[in-house]
């Protein structure tokens, strides 16, 4: 017989199920639009002795996505949660032109961050703040406090020119679905999820939010990149996806203490009125942003030992979808599985373990010396102990981890490749973490220390590739320097990875029930988390 909470997941995922079909004859397969934008039509074959492994990488992602030539030193990267928020508040209160800040929300009760923002802004009188949030997430609380309601606050004291709040609300979400759906499942269509925080000059990439467990007990990664033509660029994103969201107002009448509008200076459709219209005009703005730069000859004459390349997945607002993070990586796990890589040496990791079917399936032939996929233990998993669907999330996220261990035995290749689970503590308890880092390290054949790198705010997930705005940065380098502190960052956040075996998951804590499966179920509905 099933239990009230298996019944009401199930009732939950046919009502999810029939939303999404209906989403999907809508909009199209977003699927299919992600898997199209994933196989570029390959360039010409060139001799394998023509390019170096890692030249053979480049010259691809030259003809994807923009590059910029950077040094080593610019790049600096945190290790602790602690050290970001410390080192965000100090450069915030430095703030001399400019502070734009991109994250799915902004905690409620952040009111020494807004403070330091505050500072800034009575300091400096030409400093100009702008804010991109996400409007299911930031409103949800609402009418109580909130993310709009803090942020309104800023509008209030310093006014519209020098404070701007921006919500973005995906298109994939309208009419009835919006009227019908709770507020906690209603992010399941889409989230503007990319963690892009910069101030003047330099921009700090992660995949954190700002609140305070990412900024205490929430284990995360975060790279420095002090370049002002990096900063631009990003902030050329971030200002396009702005003029693409609503706008927040503060309001002394409004119980929730804010109000969002469609301003008159946003030329496109509005999302919840003309869907289709509002991806057709946003497709014409991004995807400019998205293409290789025009001078890339140029670019490449400059003499630098440090490439990066900035990756973004903006399929709901591409049609067709031209974005740049699934080709590229799929693009170098591809790559790993030729003879010229043969040998290298790799680790993956995500908070929610829950990557594509293609990321599996080319991790699983790359042919490594050695490789580690590190994920949450469901004691480290941001879910565990929550109330409703969200919390039969973490033994889905676990299953998954067991069937892709599962998958590394069957393919003789479990001497090879280790599934790790990152546990310190368990939530909610004193002393007990979280873990959300994400991320890619590459290391070629005969290195000690990774060349690459993927750092951003993707989950690897078909979430990331189909419903959400992600941004990350691709990093490629030779000297190495930077790639001994990459492989340091590689290292920390293995500090509490133990290995799995399938021992471990037949344990009786591990045992796969109903809920489980009732859990991936909606995992795989919502593409991965909620």
């Amino acid at each position: 017989m099933l239990t009230r909470r298996a019944v009401t997941g199930l009732r939950l995922c046919r009502d999810l199920r029939v939303a999404r079909r209906s989403c999907r004859n809508r909009y199209g397969s977003f699927q299919r639009r992600t898997l199209s934008s994933a196989a570029p039509t390959p360039p010409p074959a060139q001799p394998a002795s023509a390019l170096s492994p890692l030249a053979s990488i480049t010259s691809e992602l030259d003809k994807l996505c923009p590059r910029f030539d950077v040094s080593a030193d610019s790049i600096e990267i945190l290790q602790s949660p602690s050290d970001f928020y410390s080192v965000l508040k100090n450069k915030i209160l430095r703030a001399q032109t400019r502070i734009y800040l991109s994250t799915l929300y902004v905690g409620k009760t952040e009111y020494k961050l807004i403070e330091a923002i505050r500072v800034a802004l009575k300091t400096n009188p030409d400093l100009k703040v702008s804010i991109l949030t996400d409007a299911l997430r930031g409103t949800r609380e609402a009418p109580n406090p909130s993310c709009a309601s803090l942020l309104a606050s800023l509008v209030q004291t310093f006014g519209p020119d020098r404070v701007e709040v921006r919500m973005f609300h995906t298109p994939n979400l309208t009419g009835i679905r919006k009227r019908l759906l709770p507020k906690r499942i209603n992010e399941g269509w889409g989230l503007q999820h990319m963690k892009l925080y910069a101030v003047d000059d330099e921009i700090i990439m992660s995949g954190a939010n700002l609140s305070d467990d990412y900024f205490t007990n929430r284990q995360d990664r975060y790279h420095i990149i002090k370049s002002a033509e990096v900063t631009d660029y990003f902030h050329r994103i971030h200002r396009a996806v702005c003029k693409l969201s609503y706008r927040v107002n503060s309001s002394a009448t409004e119980p929730s203490g804010f109000t969002l509008d469609w301003p008159e200076n946003n030329t496109h459709p509005e999302p919840l009125k003309d869907p289709k219209g509002y991806i057709a005009s946003a497709t014409k703005v991004l995807a400019p942003l998205l293409a290789p730069r025009p001078d890339a000859a140029a670019v490449s004459e400059k003499v630098t030992d440090t490439q990066i390349y900035p990756l973004s997945q903006m399929t709901p607002l591409l049609n067709p979808d031209t974005s740049t993070e699934l080709p590229a990586l799929l693009n170098i796990l591809q790559k790993l599985g030729q003879p010229a890589f043969a040998g290298c040496k790799w680790t993956f990791t995500a908070g929610y373990f829950n990557m594509t079917p293609e990321v599996r399936r080319l991790l699983l032939q790359s042919n490594p010396a050695s490789a580690t996929v590190v994920a949450a233990s469901p004691w480290a998993n941001g879910f565990y102990g929550s109330k409703g669907v969200s919390g039969l999330l973490p033994a889905a996220y676990t299953y998954l981890s067991r069937r892709f261990l599962d998958s590394v035995y069957r393919s003789g290749l479990d001497d090879r490749i280790s599934v790790q689970e990152w546990r310190k503590g368990t939530v909610n308890t004193p002393g007990g973490w979280t873990y959300h880092a994400k991320g890619i390290w590459v290391t070629l054949p005969g290195d000690q220390h990774p060349s690459i790198s993927v750092v951003g705010s993707s989950n690897y997930t078909k979430r990331s590739y189909s419903l959400d705005l992600e941004a990350n940065t691709l990093i490629v380098t030779k000297n190495e320097d930077l790639k001994r502190r990459l492989g340091e960052e590689e290292k920390w956040l293995q500090e509490y990875a133990t290995p799995m075996t399938p021992d471990d998951y037949a344990k009786a804590e591990r045992r796969v029930g109903l809920h489980v499966r009732v859990a991936m179920w909606i995992v795989s509905l919502v593409g991965g988390a909620l």
